[in-house]
């Protein structure tokens, strides 16, 4: 068994440099990992839990879909919007939504105080990001860098001959 206490762990802000997206998060399955919190595990965290707290006008992320990843949101308090989709629904305490892979989302907190949720992902081996709204793409390395590009168009053999 492992265990940590995610009142033990700091907070961790990631803001962009206009300040459109600003998050404090606490990382509950990366403080599962360490040798400290229980014994050894045999791989790779088989999913990523996170205690999310965005300030009142801030976003989570850009609006971005999953090629493999599943995420599941837990709204614990405060309200905000999940765009998913086409759609934009109305959050609240208690609120569960499941993204599943393939379907861009963001959550924007438009409530008057922080918005606290649970975020739960499958953790998958592989995946890409694709930013809908600035036609990015992105890919994470072992290493824990992320390359973003946009793709532009070649014939099948270019570059092959």
């Amino acid at each position: 068994m492992k265990r940590v206490n995610q009142n033990d762990l700091p907070w961790i802000e990631r803001t962009s440099p206009k300040g459109k997206y600003r998050k404090f998060r606490r990382n509950l399955s990366r403080a599962l990992a360490p040798r400290k919190a229980g014994p050894e595990l045999p791989g790779p965290v088989p999913f990523e839990v996170e205690l999310m707290r965005l300030p009142a006008g801030a976003a989570n992320f850009p609006y971005h879909s999953h090629s493999a990843e599943w995420e599941c949101y837990l709204i614990v308090s405060g309200s905000g919007t999940m765009r998913a989709g086409r759609r934009r629904s109305k959050l609240r305490a208690g609120d569960c939504v499941m993204c599943q892979p393939g379907e861009a989302h963001q959550i924007v907190n438009d409530g008057e105080g922080d918005l606290l949720y649970y975020v739960i992902a499958n953790n998958a081996a592989c995946d890409v990001w694709h930013y809908p709204d600035s036609d990015k793409w992105g890919f994470p390395f072992t290493n824990g860098d992320s390359v973003f590009f946009r793709k532009s168009a070649v014939d099948y053999f270019d570059g092959e001959e």
